[in-house]
């Protein structure tokens, strides 16, 4: 057998992480960052920790980093975002949708405005980002990556609209595989216990819930970002797959 060496350089290469002033989004960034890639850094109202941010990165390496503000719940700005990302260094490889909405809507209270606005910024937006991109990741033979979720797959009691946008999106990674390949990859990661959620304490002790994974403990986001950058630098003969980054939750009962 033969063993087939690939290792692509990712100076300069660009990406546009949709959520990326704090959280994981922000770890994404500075991760991608340290392997020389140039990151356009979305964000919506979190304009404090963006600034920072751009402002951590920016030292490290002058003109590596570009902010855009933006209300993903308004797809009318897509083609903007994309151009705006395009022309500051002429090239995208890699789109990284991360921003989410996340909030409960128990059935006798959810109305059509939660409807809307959950699915417009974890399924509409992130499609038409990736309608808009294509064709430029297409030129570098580029990759889309969507943070997706472990309740994609499992949904989390009172919250059935942000569970059903999650699945939308999980099959939007398959759809969007076979319809950019060859030229664009298109993977997802749905992550498990990364940071305590409000619902998660809720409904469940924290120990309860650690009883229910069989690793036994919480995960970091560095498990989330080392993920993209396999994704993304490694995983060259993987497309519409999403790895389930949770410890092994998702094969409990």
């Amino acid at each position: 057998m033969t063993i087939l060496q690939h290792e692509t350089n990712l100076h300069k290469q660009v990406v546009l992480i949709t959520g990326a002033a704090r959280r994981i989004g922000a770890d994404i960034a500075r991760y991608l960052h340290s392997f020389g890639m140039n990151i356009v850094l979305h964000f919506n109202t979190s304009t404090k920790q963006a600034t920072q941010l751009y402002q951590e990165l920016d030292a490290q390496r002058s003109n590596s980093v570009l902010l855009l503000q933006a209300n993903l719940s308004d797809t009318t700005i897509v083609p903007q975002l994309i151009q705006t990302t395009y022309s500051w260094q002429q090239r995208i490889d890699l789109l990284v949708n991360n921003a989410s909405n996340y909030y409960p809507t128990p059935i006798e209270s959810a109305n059509e405005t939660h409807w809307e606005d959950l699915m417009n910024v974890n399924l509409k937006m992130p499609f038409f980002l990736a309608r808009h991109a294509a064709p430029l990741l297409k030129e570098t033979r580029g990759n889309i990556i969507n943070l997706v979720d472990i309740h994609a797959e499992r949904p989390l009691k009172n919250y059935p609209i942000y569970s059903i946008a999650k699945a939308g999106n999980a099959m939007m990674v398959k759809a969007l595989a076979r319809e950019l390949a060859p030229e664009v990859r298109v993977n997802g990661i749905a992550p498990g216990l990364i940071l305590w959620s409000e619902a998660e304490q809720k409904e469940y002790t924290q120990k309860s819930i650690l009883n229910r994974i069989p690793l036994q403990r919480m995960g970091s986001t560095e498990d989330i970002v080392r993920t993209v950058l396999f994704l993304h630098r490694d995983a060259v003969y993987v497309t519409g797959q999403i790895i389930a980054v949770d410890g092994g939750r998702t094969i409990q009962q």
